[in-house]
């Protein structure tokens, strides 16, 4: 019986390419996505699997669609904690609810959704989670004081999380993604774009593939020593 695995933010960029990597290891995947239709069918008639609508940042909202999953799927054994947005603005001009939305959909979703799984993983004595950080929660971004603080919490979470996982055979571990090729990448800018490629040492930005590699490699067996991790891709550009 294929296990299952939930990946929020899963129908569309990083994602969406996560997804399709579990998938060709043969899990059940249940991508959460907060509102793109388009993108949702797409991905439901291209894979077979199933897209799920909810908004990831209120707790009720997860409960009931991971109880929904596991009825339907049976019980989760890999949670990719993907879901993210931007409110980008000089903290001196930021919005109350730039602040709040940011944190609430990046930082808050990654407790919602973990403590929807965390019980019955600590219960069956394995499971993994990976969050989705970002390099600018490692090094801190002009104009992201709200972004930089939810991916770097992300961060104090993965540690803190994993060491209460770690004796029921549960991995938790952060990736942080550099300048990944996605569509809103594409959408920048381009004189924006070649300054920022020009600070990164291997000149060029990653590709989604890259990082669903190492999700995959982290669902493993071959991963299973590996917990409490930031692991970094972003091409050199900022070495922690």
């Amino acid at each position: 019986m294929s296990e299952v695995a939930i990946v929020t933010g899963g129908t569309r960029g990083i994602g969406l390419e996560i997804s399709h990597a579990l998938i060709a290891k043969g899990y059940k995947v249940a991508a959460f996505y907060a509102g793109n239709e388009d993108a949702a069918k797409d991905f439901a008639k291209d894979t077979g699997h199933k897209a799920v609508k909810v908004d990831v940042a209120k707790l009720e909202k997860c409960e009931a669609a991971v109880k929904k999953v596991e009825k339907e799927l049976g019980p989760v054994s890999v949670l990719v904690n993907n879901a993210g947005i931007t409110r980008d603005g000089m903290l001196h001009k930021m919005p109350e609810e730039n602040w709040h939305a940011v944190i609430e959909t990046n930082l808050t979703s990654c407790y919602n959704m973990c403590r929807c799984v965390i019980a019955g993983m600590r219960d069956r004595g394995a499971g993994r989670i990976i969050n989705i950080s970002s390099i600018n929660g490692q090094k801190g971004q002009l104009g992201q004081a709200n972004y930089s603080a939810a991916k770097a919490g992300m961060l104090g979470f993965t540690k803190a999380l994993a060491l209460e996982g770690a004796r029921k055979g549960i991995t938790v571990n952060a990736i942080c993604p550099g300048y990944i090729k996605t569509e809103m990448t594409e959408a920048m800018d381009s004189a924006v774009l070649e300054s920022i490629i020009k600070q990164i040492p291997m000149g060029r930005m990653g590709t989604p593939g890259e990082i669903a590699a190492l999700v995959s490699f982290l669902t493993s067996k071959e991963a299973a020593y590996i917990t409490g991790a930031t692991l970094p891709v972003n091409g050199g550009q900022y070495m922690a």
